[in-house]
């Protein structure tokens, strides 16, 4: 009994020591919360950066919107191709989508391989030989007589302009066909299968990313989910933002899924000073130098090379193996990621490590042994300490983007990395919800892969497309062709005639009403005038500071609320409630007892004998205020203003508001001679009266109309 405690000590001795001796050497690599916590903050910036239209250019994190619009909802139905172009092996899949909203998936699917000589060959071979793989599926399949739409994932970053369309940017990976940079994907592909006219019957309805994939796939199962993450051989990660944040698309309305093409984080040098020597190294015997660099800390291609760089460099140094180094030691990619993962099994980790190593032509001891399960930890614990932080940042900006105090939420999670590895799975997870604990976090496994999703994003495709030719079929009644706008503007000439003449009036439905305003502004006004503006749900004061010669106005205003059972009581309640805001914009402004002319903006339809009488002729945009119609409003207002008997003001114009637009924008342009207010109540037009020419209607002339809204005025 005392030997086997003797021996138990004896190796946890021998374990602690040799975890501390790789800890030394690999400080760096240990990142501490603050750390993660500022990574996070610098990806949040690089999100925002790449976003921005005028900052995209020279981001890192490119954040391509992929012109997915929505996710699955349940109606989906068919029959559906996908492709997967991007790993170490290519699929193809067929879909079939249940009908009656079961959310029920069958699907049939074929690996073809990625010889080297087709991914780094030439781009043309590269497309005709995936149209061969998808000739011989759907030969295989019984679907050469079908026409079906056709999903393409393409894990490789693509600036899209539609969704059927994508230029692509860089080949990452071990990709590197020529001639494809900078082309169309989805052209190469169409062109590819011309030579299978007759048996592939497909149309290309969708491009996106395999992280949309991912995302796309998991949605179908839980609704909440609006993130795809892949840690595989590359990594990268999407997420569904506000319309109105990605200033690269037109609209602002609803949300978009944005392929944030992460692996990329830090190639402007963000991150020097978190990358070690053996990062560098890495980075420098890489297919693509100086590109990808967050990608080369964390995804399935690079681990097991950092792991070898590693232990060549402790062995190098006597750390380990007695400062023996085999010739295999020596040789690139001889460790790969699943012997990492392998290494790091609970149990059986350190028989792994022992075989492995022994394979690589190494003797290792048992604190050898030991101290290379501990390297394999902490590098594999890095990256998803890495993959953490900037999932942490994109889970801020949605809670942000909510405006949430907590959000709920789903992660769809797909790779390699993060289905093979033991521990890697618990190690992000924890990771995540210590960073963002305000996050209610589900992680989702995409049990059918990004290609799944490629099928579902072509399905919603397709839903939308019918439910859009629905939507256009009822627009269609909306649109007007050039001959009928050519039409209105004749009518509206003879109706704005019939208003202006004594006999046709009465019956003029334009009644072209004059407002007694005959003259505009020269520039020579000045003094201090007080103005009133109702037109709306919101009651406007104003004091107008006129200032000669340098045509300088200064405003001081204040917003009353006009409430309900005043916009629809009697019209005394109405006029009275009037003074009384007028009260308390004097009294606000100091200026109680002080006699200022004033000018009263109402924006109904009135009939004016003067410029300072308007009689209203009916109420619009809500008010029903009693004992008003076929009264003068002005004389209502000085009424109003005598029973309060506390100040007298000077009424010296009741204008229409698209006068006051008119007025307020002559000030500025003297050729301003129309007015015009398209506004949410309401659409008005005034204008100078026109002068008869010789042989013409009305004027001809080029004449400038500014717009007011119905606040701006």
């Amino acid at each position: 009994m005392f030997a086997v405690h003797l021996m138990a000590f004896y190796f946890t001795k021998l374990k602690e020591d040799q975890i501390k001796k790789v800890d030394r050497f690999l400080y760096h690599m240990r990142l501490s919360d603050e750390t993660l916590l500022d990574i996070m903050a610098r990806f949040q910036a690089e999100m925002q950066k790449g976003l921005g239209k005028d900052t995209n250019p020279t981001a890192s994190v490119k954040m391509l919107p992929t012109f997915v619009r929505a996710i699955p909802d349940g109606s989906e139905n068919g029959e559906f191709l996908s492709l997967d172009l991007g790993g170490s092996k290519f699929r193809v899949l067929k879909v079939q989508v249940s009908e009656e909203g079961k959310r029920n998936v069958q699907m049939e699917s074929q690996f073809y391989p990625t010889p080297n000589e087709i991914i780094r060959g030439n781009g043309t071979e590269l497309f005709e030989y995936v149209a061969d793989c998808l000739a011989d599926f759907m030969k295989t399949k019984e679907l050469t007589q079908k026409k079906l739409p056709l999903g393409l994932t393409f894990s490789f970053p693509c600036k899209q302009t539609k969704l059927e369309e994508g230029v692509l940017l860089s080949w990452t990976k071990k990709f590197k066909a020529r001639g494809v940079q900078g082309t169309d994907v989805v052209s190469s592909l169409t062109n590819a299968m011309r030579k299978y006219k007759q048996d592939l019957d497909v149309d290309i309805l969708a491009l996106v990313n395999d992280t949309v994939g991912t995302m796309m796939t998991c949605a179908y199962d839980d609704p909440y989910c609006e993130v795809g993450v892949i840690i595989g051989t590359g990594t990268n990660a999407c997420y569904m933002e506000d319309m109105s944040n990605i200033e690269l698309v037109e609209g602002d309305e609803g949300r978009m899924c944005i392929n944030t093409e992460w692996g990329a984080f830090g190639d402007d040098g963000a991150l020097e000073d978190i990358r070690t020597e053996f990062d560098q190294e890495l980075d420098l015997g890489s297919l693509n130098p100086g590109k990808q660099l967050f990608e080369k800390m964390i995804s399935g291609l690079y681990l097991g090379e950092l792991v070898r760089l590693i232990l060549l460099k402790m062995a190098k140094a006597g750390l380990l193996f007695g400062g023996e180094k085999s010739s295999a030691l020596h040789i690139k990619g001889k460790i790969e990621t699943r012997h990492v993962a392998a290494m790091e099994k609970y149990k059986e980790g350190l028989a792994n490590t022992r075989e492995i190593l022994t394979d690589l032509g190494l003797e290792p001891s048992e604190a050898d042994c030991v101290a290379v399960q501990h390297v394999c930890t902490i590098v594999s614990f890095r990256s998803a300490n890495l993959c953490a932080a900037a999932l942490a940042a994109i889970l801020t900006r949605l809670r942000e983007n909510k405006k949430l105090v907590r959000l709920r939420t789903t992660v769809g999670m797909d790779g390699t990395l993060y289905k093979i590895h033991p521990q890697y799975p618990k190690r992000l997870h924890k990771v995540v919800r210590k960073l963002v604990p305000n996050c209610d976090v589900r992680f989702l496994l995409s049990e059918s892969g990004s290609t799944k999703g490629a099928a579902m994003v072509t399905a919603v495709a397709s839903r939308v497309q019918a439910q859009r030719k629905q939507i256009d079929k009822v627009l269609a009644l909306f649109r007007l062709t050039r001959e009928q706008l050519v039409g209105i503007r004749d009518k509206m000439r003879v109706e704005l005639e019939y208003g202006l003449k004594r006999d046709t009036h009465p019956l003029a439905t334009v009644k072209m009403l004059p407002t007694y305003v005959c003259g505009m502004p020269d520039g020579t006004e000045k003094g201090k005038f007080l103005a009133l503006d109702l037109g709306g749900t919101n009651f406007r004061v104003l004091l107008v500071k006129i200032r000669s010669g340098r045509r300088s106005v200064r405003m001081y205003n204040k917003i009353f609320t006009i409430p309900l059972e005043i916009m629809q009581g009697t019209g005394e309640e109405l006029f009275d409630h009037i003074v009384q805001c007028i009260a308390d914009f004097l009294d606000y402004m100091g200026l109680k007892g002080a006699q200022l002319p004033l000018g009263f903006t109402f924006s109904f339809p009135c009939r004016q004998a003067s410029i300072d009488k308007g009689t209203l002729i009916e109420w619009t945009k809500g008010f029903k205020a009693t004992d008003c119609e076929g009264e003068d409003v002005v004389d209502m207002l000085r009424e109003a203003i005598k029973r309060r008997n506390e100040f007298d003001l000077d009424i010296v114009a009741v204008v229409n508001d698209t006068v006051g637009t008119m007025m307020t924008c002559g000030y500025e342009d003297r050729n301003c001679e129309v007015g015009l207010i398209a506004g949410c109540t309401g659409w008005r037009r005034v204008g100078k009266k026109p002068r008869r020419e010789e042989g013409s209607g009305l004027r001809n002339r080029q004449q400038h109309v500014l717009h007011g809204g119905d606040e701006e005025h």
